[in-house]
């Protein structure tokens, strides 16, 4: 069995798990919202900020950018292990592939940052 350290779950079963749970929150979340959006009489900002000003929906949208992180580093993490190779790159493929998942692992961790301040306020 391969084991890497940039993968995000112990073996390519677990990504392939993590893939479809985070995949059929990331759906709910988004078939929450627009079901919102389309079925609340008056809808805006006061509506809006009625509905994120509640404690489940804040961690709901937690569990959602968390979510949206996972589903992402594992299909980033794939694409670039597919196709940043020595083979079709030659010497240089490890040092950019390094280089590629850091800027992504960079990214997530400010997004995910970011999305925690928006909804706590922190």
């Amino acid at each position: 069995m391969v084991r890497t350290v940039t993968s995000f779950g112990r073996s390519g079963t677990f990504d392939w798990l993590y893939q479809r749970v985070t995949a059929v929150i990331l759906l709910a979340y988004a078939l929450f919202i627009v079901g919102f959006i389309f079925f609340t009489k008056d809808f805006g900002y006061q509506a809006w900020s009625e509905l994120f000003a509640q404690r489940w929906m804040r961690v709901f949208s937690l569990v959602a950018l968390l979510s949206t992180i996972i589903h992402a580093w594992i299909g980033l993490w794939s694409v670039v292990t597919d196709y940043i190779t020595n083979r079709v790159m030659g010497g240089k493929a490890t040092v950019l592939r390094l280089f590629v998942e850091v800027v992504l692992a960079a990214v997530a961790v400010l997004y995910t940052v970011w999305g925690i301040e928006i909804l706590w306020g922190v």
